[in-house]
C-alpha cells in the first residue's frame, strides 16, 4: 500500500492522510502525486537552510550534551585557589599576628641601619626571602639556615644558635657552637654584618593571651 506525498510552499514533504496542514510550518502542501512506500521507516524532521526562496532542506540536529566539568564561567578564567585563615586568627583569645618580642638592628655590613624582627619561639637566619629574618644584602650569608634566634616564653629567656650551614656565627666576638644566651645590645656577627640584639620582652613586660 502507498500513500501520496505533498509538499508545502515551504518545501517541506508530508503525508496528507495524517496531517490537513504542513506539521512543520503550518502551510497547506501541493499535490506532487509522488508515492512512498507506506511504513518505509520513520522520516527525520527536517528545517528549511535559510535562503531566499525554498531551498534544500537538512536534518534537524540535536544540541550536543557538554559534560558539567567542562562547563566554564567566562567572567573568571582564573583557577581557583584555596584560602585557609591563619591558625592564629581561627582560635578564640589568640592575637591574629606573631607579636614582635625583639629586634636585631643592623650597625655594620650592607645593611647597615636595617632592623630585624624577632618572634617567638625559633626565627631561622639567612638571606632567603624563606628566612624568618632575611638579611639579603649580605652575600656572605648562607641563604638558609645560617644561624638560629629563639625566644623561649616560659623562661623569658632568648637563645642564639649555629645553624646547620657552612658559615659561623660569633657572639660578642666568640664563635658560637653550643646555644647561647642573649642580653641586650650583645653583638652578634655572622657574614660580613654585625647585629645589635635589642629585646622587647623581659621580667617587665610579657604579651598576654587576654
Amino acid at each position: 500500500m502507498s500513500t501520496t506525498e505533498q509538499r508545502c510552499s515551504n518545501g517541506h514533504f508530508y503525508n496528507p492522510s495524517k496531517f490537513s496542514t504542513c506539521p512543520h510550518c503550518g502551510v497547506s502542501g501541493i499535490d506532487l502525486g509522488v508515492t512512498v512506500p507506506a511504513g518505509s521507516g520513520t522520516i527525520r524532521p527536517t528545517v528549511p537552510i535559510r535562503s531566499q526562496g525554498v531551498g534544500p532542506t537538512a536534518p534537524v540536529q540535536e544540541t550536543p550534551t557538554i559534560p558539567l566539568g567542562q562547563i566554564r564561567n567566562n567572567s573568571c578564567d582564573k583557577a581557583t585557589v584555596a584560602y585557609y585563615p591563619s591558625r592564629m586568627a581561627q582560635e578564640p583569645g589568640e592575637a591574629a599576628t606573631d607579636p614582635i618580642v625583639g629586634w636585631f638592628v643592623c650597625v655594620d655590613g650592607p645593611d647597615r641601619g636595617r632592623d630585624f624582627r624577632i618572634k617567638a619561639e625559633k626565627n631561622f637566619i639567612g638571606r632567603s626571602t624563606t628566612m624568618d629574618i632575611c638579611i639579603s644584602g649580605d652575600q656572605r650569608i648562607s641563604r638558609e639556615n645560617h644561624a638560629v634566634v629563639a625566644f623561649d616564653p616560659r623562661n623569658v629567656e632568648f637563645r642564639l644558635y649555629s645553624g646547620d650551614a657552612r658559615g659561623l656565627v660569633y657572639l660578642n666576638g666568640s664563635m658560637v657552637d653550643i646555644p647561647v644566651v642573649l642580653h641586650a645590645y650583645d653583638a652578634i656577627e655572622l657574614g660580613a654584618s654585625r647585629l645589635l640584639f635589642i629585646p622587647f620582652c623581659s621580667e617587665r613586660f610579657q604579651w598576654s593571651d587576654k
